[in-house]
């Protein structure tokens, strides 16, 4: 599988320090039991259904561990899978296989996990013009690996980190004292092309923070008929996001709303873990 230029050097790192946590010096099960020169192949199976995300970052955790690793695979990152499915065998060194196992499918599993939970609640918004937002709730050191598996799952970015766009939040406003006071001052230092967002809670914030010519706004935490006219109210003067405690289970009634954005912290923090296993490990004759 080749992997992007950008990738290897943003994921090596981390599946590089990953390895390490589980491998400070040696495997010491793996080497009691196999010789270095023992070569194997092992297939991957799903436990259950879901979206698979995360299959660069599986394959590549054995090339680091074994140059000469190979993988034969029947799906693709955004695929849907089933249980019992075999998804492809990875062919390496014995102690590669064996050592890599583990951190291997802990990360497919998370990715693929996040991009399970996105897929459901990214259904829910078909047909709609509402794009299904990620947030900065993610896992300390493996964000960029959580976000691309939020894209696998049918959902959008939001800003990668806090160099990645001005968004307001209500403390930002509360340290300079007002919604207008906030926007006049991030307007006058941040360079013309990025769009300013600012969160508000009430419908005075948000007239507040239309009349200072905000991009976007940020409706968090609203009850929903305060919802209702804050998007009528921003309707033609600015994008709408919604935020505050979305999850599947309730994403739904928003899409009536006309709004703009959907975010959800949820794609990330609690998306559980999708099942994968590896199986039937083999020896192969050299």
């Amino acid at each position: 599988m080749n992997v992007d230029v950008t990738q290897k050097l943003h994921w090596d790192e981390l599946i590089l320090n990953a390895l390490r946590e589980d491998i400070p010096w040696e495997d010491v099960s793996a080497n009691s039991v196999v010789n270095a020169h023992a070569r194997g192949r092992v297939d991957l199976i799903c436990k259950q259904d879901g979206v698979i995300a995360g299959l660069s970052v599986f394959v590549r955790t054995f090339a680091l561990l074994d140059e000469t690793a190979e993988a034969e695979l029947s799906v693709q990152d955004g695929d849907e899978v089933k249980r019992g499915q075999k998804l492809g065998r990875i062919t390496a060194g014995m102690r590669a296989l064996l050592s890599g196992e583990r951190t291997a499918l802990n990360f497919l599993g998370r990715m693929s996990g996040i991009a399970t939970y996105t897929r459901s609640a990214a259904k829910l918004l078909e047909g709609t013009h509402t794009k299904l937002l990620d947030t900065r709730k993610t896992t300390p050191g493996l964000r960029s690996l959580e976000k691309y598996a939020v894209r696998m799952g049918g959902g959008s970015n939001h800003r990668f980190n806090l160099s990645d766009g001005v968004l307001l939040k209500d403390n930002h406003i509360s340290a300079v004292g007002s919604v207008t006071a906030a926007i006049e001052s991030a307007r006058a230092y941040a360079p013309f092309v990025r769009k300013i967002e600012v969160e508000v809670e009430t419908l005075g914030q948000l007239e507040e923070a239309l009349a200072a010519g905000a991009d976007i706004v940020m409706l968090d935490n609203m009850d929903d008929e305060t919802l209702k006219q804050a998007v009528k109210l921003a309707k033609g003067r600015a994008e709408t996001e919604i935020s505050g405690n979305v999850t599947k289970e309730n994403i739904a009634k928003y899409v009536s709303y006309g709004v703009d954005y959907i975010s959800s912290g949820a794609l990330t923090h609690s998306a559980p873990v999708l099942d994968l296993s590896l199986k039937n490990l083999k020896p192969l004759t050299v």
